[in-house]
């Protein structure tokens, strides 16, 4: 165990992360040593931020908690202090079960364990940071709200996060100048719903408005959407995504299915030809969008008729980027109360697997159409035989990236003009232009 040495374990979505972020400033301001993510855990304090969204996620946060409780019992960590979504959710049940935790804290009151553990200590040099970024220095997550409002009877989020609560305007956009004034080019924009931003707290949509505020900082030169959602969506936003060279053509919207039936029993209050004439919509205000989508099969009621009405749904719209999870059965939500979990664990994966090799097809065609293209990229990393970018197209992680010959030095965190010459499934290979 090294003395005066944080370890922090992020789990599960960027707003977790940011949440770290967060935290571990709080333990530098108290005169900590931080650590994200490290392969050797070993500090004075160990701090779990968890996931307690669905069943895979809670048993990785559980799994986890427990090897660090092997760790704490051989004395190669101190205090184990567990925070985020599976504590908020499972606080009492986690205390009874693994009481070898030091401290739990829910997903809205982890600031107190400075107070609990570590308030006595003072450091005269205390940052006006706000928050330890943990990503490549060019890029970072920016949450904009906290919760959601959305009634959909399989999701857990309302339960564990609440109502949705937008952030003021005045309070991201300093957030977000901090962030440019650490070098930050590009911004990742995080809630569970952005689309939903302001209605709560100014009664109308803001997120236009906040999206080119943004853009008008120095320093911030692409700023990307996550999370929308296609019921009472801000059209405005797609004006300032076509207009403002910042803003890239890319929006991340869950559409769950296609299936009015599946739609109605997931309450997701729009039809088929509602998401339909949306995405329509969508491609006609932004000629070039590229859209990210996530599809949830397996959900009580769904039959063969629905699941083949979800794959001619992916073959005909060809969505750039797709993701696709299995039903997870999730206590306190409108599914579980009123719906039988009826559907075998096999057929939801062999429904997954399905649409994800329809999608690589696509995937694969899509990526073969860029070839001969110019293209603006970011240099994420580089490696030993490549330098690894991004289009404005692509999210860090989560999408594909382009790779480029190392015979011209180029900057991790700069752009650069490239010709792509070679795709793969989801992948580029390109060469600088000069």
């Amino acid at each position: 165990m090294q003395k005066n040495r944080v370890d922090v374990i992020s789990l599960g979505c960027y707003k977790n992360l940011v949440d770290s972020e967060k935290l571990m400033r709080l333990f530098k301001n108290a005169g900590f040593k931080v650590f994200h993510d490290s392969d050797k855990v070993c500090g004075e304090f160990v701090v779990v931020n968890t996931c307690g969204f669905i069943g895979d996620a809670k048993q990785e946060s559980i799994d986890i908690i427990l090897e660090l409780t092997e760790l704490k019992k051989r004395g190669r960590i101190g205090k184990l202090i567990v925070m985020g979504c599976l504590s908020e959710r499972y606080i009492h049940q986690l205390e009874q079960e693994i009481p070898e935790v030091d401290a739990y804290y829910g997903k809205f009151n982890w600031s107190d364990m400075i107070d609990d553990f570590v308030a006595q200590r003072k450091n005269e040099k205390s940052s006006k940071d706000l928050r330890v970024v943990t990503t490549p220095a060019h890029y970072a997550y920016l949450k904009i709200a906290e919760g959601c409002n959305r009634t959909c009877s399989y999701c857990a989020i309302p339960i564990i996060t609440g109502a949705y609560k937008s952030r003021d305007i005045e309070s991201i956009v300093d957030e977000a100048k901090w962030l440019a004034h650490k070098g930050v080019k590009e911004l990742q924009l995080i809630a569970q719903d952005l689309t939903y931003y302001g209605l709560d707290l100014y009664h109308e949509h803001k997120l236009p408005e906040l999206v080119s505020r943004l853009s008008e900082i120095d320093g911030i030169e692409w700023i990307r959407l996550h999370y929308g959602y296609p019921n009472n969506f801000p059209y405005q936003i797609l004006d300032v995504m076509r207009d403002n060279p910042k803003v890239c053509s890319y929006f991340d919207i869950a559409l769950q299915h296609i299936s009015d039936n599946m739609l109605k029993l997931m309450r997701r209050n729009l039809t088929k030809q509602d998401t339909l004439r949306f995405i329509e919509n969508v491609r006609k205000a932004v000629p070039g969008i590229h859209l990210r989508t996530t599809l949830l099969v397996g959900h009580p009621g769904e039959t063969e008729e629905d699941f083949n009405e979800l794959i001619d749904f992916v073959e005909t719209q060809k969505f750039e980027r797709l993701g696709v999870f299995a039903y997870s059965h999730e206590e306190g939500t409108y599914s579980y109360k009123n719906y039988s979990d009826d559907i075998p664990e096999e057929v939801k994966q062999s429904r997954v697997d399905k649409i994800m090799s329809l999608q690589e097809k696509i995937s694969q065609s899509i990526a073969a159409e860029k070839v001969g293209s110019i293209m603006r990229v970011i240099i994420d990393r580089e490696d030993p035989d490549f330098y690894v970018a991004r289009t404005e197209f692509d999210s860090p992680e989560v999408d594909g990236e382009v790779y480029i010959d190392k015979k011209i030095p180029l900057t991790v965190g700069d752009f650069y003009n490239v010709e792509i010459i070679d795709s793969d499934v989801y992948d580029l290979f390109a060469k600088l232009v000069e």
